[in-house]
């Protein structure tokens, strides 16, 4: 690289590591609101996070930004390497996205995600969907309207998508959930009728919320997660934040009558954590470092919390660490009992603790009605009615309560649609993903139950942590597992393994 090419790489480096960091700051105000922020700052909070959003638009649209960009990508790629190209392109698609969209609805959408959060968290708490109603549809006239800047050649909500999973689309999208469906809700119903559940009495019962606090962070320390460089704290919805890979902040909630709920929640989001502390480093304020895709990230969320931590060898090598923290509940159960009672596939209201047979049915759910709200052919006011309807038809439950169903999600209330299809996505990567694992590290079972979890954070470190937005997450997945994304893993896994939990063969 010349020297003024250099000069001007690096200028641009600069410009983007101010963006990324009034970015992180964001982000911790966002995290500060969710678990700590009291509840009469809503208003305020709302307008710091609009002025802020409108500073880091006025940087990202700076027109010298776009000059630099203009100027590198004139040279030969071959004059940078890897990472340095990738920061060029990935900042020069941010830019265009940018400067395609007017300050004002940069501002208004995310003032509106702000007061939204605040809307939401009240008309769940309440069971009022009509609070939430004029919200809502404000959301969808806004995404609506910002698709047609950003995206002016793609359908209102595949542009949508495209924020969380880049080129993917409904075309693609809707064959693999039709697969799944097809695959799945005769699984299901074979489940329910077969009328008998593992007994998991033993997971019931009086667990002290401070107990639950230590066995969660104990296993997060096991599985990798430093909290030197992150924390653990209480929402009302589990999620990972923070400002930066130095600092990671994931958190749970509690229930007293059930720890497994929220110690699954723990590890689900430790594996969110593992991928932001597992950035390269080099880079770690560059969009090279950032994560491929949302669905990507779900990947690893997904793969220690169901791969890993739903396996015969984590149920091994934990028993008795459950029955020395709740020695009552835990006296006289096995390994086998634990495996089956971790395992229950039953149909629930809560999307977040689903199974990982009908947790696909509440991501199509939820797919089907955002592509409704986009297409015009669902009316928000019908959501209630809708959501229960898909629920009896694909799970055989109706929630009793609007808290239990359309309004337990948080994403609407900060205007993310298309994010749900990266959960399921995020659970086919994941399988594929841990298979390529067992046969290139052929003692990973055996690792598991015996606690020896650095390997498995290693392999998942090199291959894919540290890849950052290298690579597509089409390209990802050829790369680390020799095939492109094949959802027949998935499918095969879940039928071999709770036909045989079930006896239904």
């Amino acid at each position: 690289m010349t020297t003024v090419l250099s000069s001007v790489y690096q200028d641009l480096v600069e410009r983007l590591e101010e963006i990324s960091r009034l970015g992180g700051i964001m982000s911790t105000l966002h995290w500060d609101q969710e678990v700590i922020m009291p509840a009469g700052a809503a208003d305020s909070r709302a307008h710091q996070l609009s002025t802020l959003s409108g500073l880091i638009h006025d940087k990202s649209t700076d027109p010298k930004l776009g000059e630099l960009l203009d100027l590198l990508q004139k040279e030969d790629p071959s004059a940078f390497n890897a990472v340095e190209w990738c920061n060029i392109r990935e900042a020069k698609r941010d830019y265009d996205m940018q400067t395609r969209v007017p300050k004002k609805l940069v501002q208004e959408i995310t003032e509106l995600s702000s007061r939204g959060h605040h809307i939401w968290v009240e008309a769940r708490k309440e069971n009022r969907f009509t609070d939430f109603v004029p919200t809502l549809k404000r959301f969808i006239e806004l995404k609506k309207e910002w698709a047609q800047y950003v995206f002016p050649d793609k359908t209102a909500y595949d542009a949508n998508i495209d924020i969380f999973e880049r080129g993917t689309t409904m075309a693609e999208i809707t064959p693999i959930f039709e697969q799944l469906k097809a695959e799945l809700v005769p699984l299901i119903k074979a489940i329910r009728e077969k009328n008998q559940q593992p007994d998991t009495s033993f997971t019931q019962g009086k667990f002290p919320i401070e107990k639950q606090e230590a066995l969660g962070r104990r296993i997060s320390q096991d599985m990798g997660f430093s909290f030197d460089q992150g924390r653990m704290d209480v929402s009302v919805h589990p999620f990972c934040g923070g400002g930066h890979a130095t600092d990671v902040r994931i958190t749970t909630r509690y229930r007293d009558d059930n720890f497994i709920e929220s110690l699954y929640a723990v590890i689900h989001e430790t594996g969110h954590g593992l991928y932001e502390q597992g950035r390269m480093a080099e880079s770690r304020d560059l969009p090279a470092s950032e994560a491929s895709t949302m669905g990507i990230h779900e990947s690893q969320s997904l793969f220690w919390e169901r791969m890993i931590a739903q396996s015969r060898g984590f149920c091994t090598h934990y028993l008795e660490t459950f029955r020395s923290v709740f020695p009552e509940n835990f006296k006289d159960v096995t390994v086998d009992a634990l495996y089956a009672a971790i395992n229950v596939s039953e149909p629930s209201f809560i999307r977040v603790e689903a199974d990982e047979v009908t947790y696909p049915m509440h991501v199509i759910l939820r797919y089907e009605i955002e592509t409704g709200l986009f297409d015009g052919s669902i009316a928000v006011e019908d959501l209630p009615q809708i959501w229960n309807d898909k629920m009896l038809n694909y799970l055989g439950v109706q929630p009793p309560t609007d808290t239990q169903g359309v309004l337990q999600d948080v994403h609407w209330s900060g205007g993310m649609f298309g994010y749900f299809p990266s959960y399921t996505l995020g659970a086919l990567y994941a399988c594929q993903f841990y298979n390529t694992m067992i046969r290139e590290l052929p003692d990973t079972e055996k690792n598991i139950a015996a606690g020896n979890f650095a390997p498995i954070k290693n392999w998942l470190n090199k291959k894919i942590h540290r890849q950052g937005k290298l690579y597509t997450p089409a390209e990802l997945v050829k790369r680390v597992t020799g095939e492109p994304l094949n959802p027949g893993n998935f499918i095969d896994y879940l039928q071999i393994k709770y036909r045989a939990l079930y006896q239904l063969d």
